[in-house]
């Protein structure tokens, strides 16, 4: 938690219709392992996750000494937040973590689409603990399982 906690950007690769990867960097905000960001309806991204709602997402910094490095690595399934609760939900996590968004209005979802990603396979790297120490873990319903 605390690595997603702690960053605002991540890395988020969909699966494009050929089949290769595509990975672009988006801004986010998170409640537990659920994350949310906001994609334009025209993008390949969106066109992406439409077809194949399998995602992953990287999320880290460049620590000063690489013994430092801490990074989560995580496989999700991304959707889009169509009612307006969920929305509005979103949106507010959004703008906590993102001030620049304070007092802003939810975008026009004719343009653009508020998406949530449930991690269900999470990596984390820790070298604090070893060089390429990594935990996995899984989520299932909320829970962590080791």
């Amino acid at each position: 938690m605390e690595i997603l906690d702690s960053n605002r950007i991540m890395a988020i690769s969909t699966v494009r219709s050929d089949g290769w990867p595509q990975t672009t960097l988006v801004g986010y905000a998170n409640e537990g392992f659920t994350i949310y960001f906001v994609i334009f309806r025209a993008s390949q991204k969106f066109a992406n996750i439409q077809a194949d709602d399998r995602v992953s997402v990287a999320v880290g910094q460049e620590p000063p000494d690489m013994r430092l490095a801490k990074a989560l690595y995580a496989a999700a399934f991304a959707s889009e937040l169509k009612d307006s609760d969920s929305r509005e939900h979103a949106w507010r996590v959004l703008a906590r973590k993102h001030p620049n968004l304070l007092g802003r209005p939810l975008p026009d979802p004719a343009i653009t689409a508020i998406m949530r990603a449930e991690c269900r396979h999470v990596s984390v790297l820790d070298y604090g603990k070893g060089l390429g120490h990594i935990d996995a873990l899984t989520v299932t319903a909320g829970e962590v399982e080791e």
